[in-house]
């Protein structure tokens, strides 16, 4: 098959076949008549000879990823009735008092103002009561963090919640959300039974509502026999987003496995890329905005994605790219070492930048990856500290959520006022309007201003 043929068919109300069962269900802006059919130009083709039910709907874990998963899916016009469970019974009380534990605008809103089917419960509070013997779809989205020692992410809680449900519940889907390593649903699926799938999420932290009401792509991994469940799985998320015509694909779990991780792995790339340029162009005193437009302007690049930081951090980049290249083990591979080693450098280059000030106090300000965020979890900056503490440097944080006075062995000072006055340079991965009067004292990278 030709390039030109393949992407006629890509476009068209057709499913794509290939060796490996990988499957595109895209419409193309054509009339019902052309294409015979009775449907909308912003519908998916599905197969409507079987259906399945998915209303009642259990999500596990209530961070980023399950917390926008179960407003997304318990939206009222899609008659759903959606129980969210979480161990962290503080999350649980925000919940129920229609307050959000996380920092993400439209979660706020659709937890306000909107109408949900949605409860939300503490994982003690139900054990017991056979909660999964009654649902439709169990979603898991619990934390699987990169252990260092073992070389790859730690699923526990993943296989917990699986052998959980399946106490009470032999049949009911169960769809992995967490990010984890390429070929781990099979294995659960040798461990347990073959209603287990996976669906990657593509989410950023304080957008990740958005970003499931906006979805750039739909993807269920799912082999052929689960074909009438991955389409409902496709209806079901095509009908909760705001985006009717997202790409929606349905491919081997481990492909979606691998779709995941390699895609957060370009992310990274991308954000070495534009730091190492923007170190080469600190160093020689050229002007980095200039020089990052002018390459941009190339549309195979973009004007996108290209802000320098202070390296890459947060949840997800750090640990996926270390747990692909994990995966890489034994086969030949340059490219993804090379990123993980890049972003370490860039933490130690922007460290070596600020020691050669020479300032006598060093401000922080914000310990957040992203403008306007409240998650510094993995930040680059915290790397950044140690080197500076290392040296002797003395420190201190604006980090208003920080309660404690200290952090870090530095001292925390929420007043902003207090904390400008208090420290003769002040550095901040982001730039932020109140820190213009200043100016003449901050350090930053950031040259364009957005997250």
């Amino acid at each position: 098959m030709s390039s030109s043929e393949y992407s006629k068919l890509i476009y068209s109300k057709q499913i794509i076949r290939s060796p490996n069962n990988f499957k595109i269900y895209k419409n193309k802006d054509m009339s019902d008549s052309e294409n015979n059919l009775t449907t909308s130009n912003s519908q998916i083709l599905y197969d409507q000879s079987t259906t399945i039910k998915l209303s009642k709907i259990v999500v596990i874990g209530a961070g980023y990823v399950g917390l926008s998963n179960a407003i997304l899916l318990a939206q009222a016009h899609l008659n759903t009735q959606v129980m969210l469970f979480d161990i962290d019974q503080i999350k649980i009380n925000q919940l129920q008092q229609n307050q959000s534990p996380l920092q993400d605008s439209e979660i706020c809103d659709y937890l306000a103002n909107r109408q949900l089917n949605l409860q939300a419960s503490s994982q003690t509070q139900i054990d017991g009561q056979g909660i999964y013997e009654k649902s439709d779809l169990v979603i898991i989205a619990t934390p699987t963090n990169y252990d260092v020692a073992s070389g790859q992410f730690d699923t526990s809680s993943v296989e917990a919640s699986i052998s959980a449900v399946r106490a009470q519940n032999s049949q009911v889907p169960i769809v992995i959300k967490s990010t984890i390593p390429i070929g781990f649903t099979d294995s659960m699926r040798q461990q347990f039974d073959t209603q287990i799938l996976f669906m990657p999420e593509f989410l950023r932290e304080g957008q990740a509502l958005y970003d499931n009401l906006h979805p750039s792509r739909i993807i269920v991994g799912a082999t052929e026999s689960q074909q009438v469940l991955a389409q409902a799985l496709m209806r079901l998320y095509q009908q909760a987003s705001e985006s009717k015509d997202a790409p929606t694909l349905m491919m081997p779990p481990t492909e979606a496995e691998a779709v995941k991780l390699f895609a957060n792995s370009y992310l990274a790339t991308r954000i070495a890329f534009f730091n190492e340029l923007d170190s080469f162009a600190e160093k020689h005193q050229l002007n980095s905005q200039a020089i990052i437009t002018g390459v941009g302007l190339d549309p195979r690049i973009g004007q996108h994605y290209n802000n320098p930081s202070f390296g890459y951090g947060g949840y997800c980049l750090p640990k996926d790219t270390q747990q692909l290249q994990a995966n890489y083990a034994g086969i030949p591979a340059n490219l993804i070492h090379a990123v993980v080693d890049a972003n370490n450098t860039r933490k130690r280059f922007i460290a070596r930048q600020i020691i050669d000030k020479n300032p006598s106090q060093v401000g922080i300000y914000r310990l957040s990856m992203k403008k306007d965020a409240d998650n510094f979890r993995d930040s680059a900056v915290l790397d950044v500290i140690q080197t500076l503490k290392q040296h002797g440097m003395s420190i201190t944080i604006y980090e208003p959520a920080l309660v404690e006075d200290t952090f870090e062995g530095c001292q925390v000072i929420n007043d902003l006022q207090q904390f400008k006055q208090s420290n003769d340079l002040i550095v901040a991965n982001r730039w932020h309007t109140e820190l213009e009067d200043v100016s003449d004292k901050v350090y930053s990278r950031d040259v364009f201003g957005y997250s």
